[in-house]
């Protein structure tokens, strides 16, 4: 880790995000309570989130907004979540979860054994298992798959996975996940080319070992040839006025939106979100 590029690689983001949630805890009118952050983002985390400020309040806005969908998708009938590239992700401890959920928690070796290993001494809510694996290997994420889509129906969540893939490797997730895994819902985060472009220009390197690729043009439209169509749409500016989590400077902002065309206004409404597909 340098001064100019705090991130080493695409694990390191767990560390950054994991930060975020314990700063928000920590607040009088916290929007969630996650009491395990500050100690799964260690110092290297507090480090990372020093340098991307500008970014907390739309990371906290989508993990609240993806703690109610997953409460929406479990009264529909969830019955396991395949949470992949899981990261530091301590939901299984601190939502209230039914016992028999089926929570399977899927990283790199590495992550996962840094998580158990600090999350050791707390006992989940639910039927939590641990599975090392590469994703980017097609015969272990299929194995992964498939074993899921024994105890459905299933919910897949990617928060903070596909905005670092490349366009082909979303699509395979997106066939596998509808055709392997048999998943019912997809809860996941998703960038527009407009944010892709921001952030390239105001990175400032940050980004330069785990750089944001994917932000499809046709929004959720992308999905719709693999079987997955839009439930739901909660756009991250739209949500952060409903949370009272705005970026800085957001009065003006809006200010400066009403004078912006419609088709203007509804492209900065969906340069970031938080997404629930379910399958066609």
């Amino acid at each position: 880790m340098t001064a100019t590029t705090p991130i080493r690689n695409v694990s390191d983001t767990a560390l950054w995000v994991a930060t975020y949630r314990a700063m928000e805890s920590e607040r009088p009118d916290a929007l969630f309570h996650d009491p395990y952050a500050r100690r799964l983002a260690g110092e290297r985390g507090a480090a990372i989130a020093a340098k991307m400020k500008q970014a907390r309040w739309s990371l906290v806005v989508r993990t609240a907004v993806m703690d109610e969908l997953l409460r929406r998708c479990l009264r529909n009938g969830v019955k396991t979540v395949l949470n992949l590239a899981a990261g530091l992700d301590a939901r299984p401890y601190r939502l209230d979860l039914p016992a028999d959920l089926r929570w399977i928690h899927v990283d790199l070796p590495e992550m996962v054994e840094y998580f158990r290993s600090r999350m050791a001494s707390e006992t989940p809510r639910c039927r939590l298992e641990f599975v090392e694996a590469d994703l980017r290997e097609s015969d272990q994420r299929r194995r992964v798959f498939a074993d899921a889509a024994t105890t459905g129906p299933v919910l897949a969540i990617t928060e903070g996975l596909v905005i670092y893939l490349e366009a082909e490797a979303v699509a395979g997730l997106a066939r596998e996940l509808h055709d392997v895994a048999r998943a019912r819902w997809w809860l996941l985060d998703l960038a527009s080319p407009l944010m892709l472009k921001i952030m390239e220009k105001r990175g400032g390197g940050i980004l330069n070992n785990a750089p944001f690729r994917f932000g499809p043009a046709e929004g959720t439209g992308f999905f719709a040839p693999f079987g997955w169509r839009e439930a739901e749409f909660r756009s991250a500016w739209d949500e952060s006025f409903r949370l009272h989590r705005t970026m800085p400077g957001a009065w003006l902002w809006k200010l400066l939106f009403r004078l912006r065309t419609p088709a203007a206004r509804e492209a900065m409404r969906r340069i970031y979100a938080t997404v629930l597909l379910e399958a066609a």
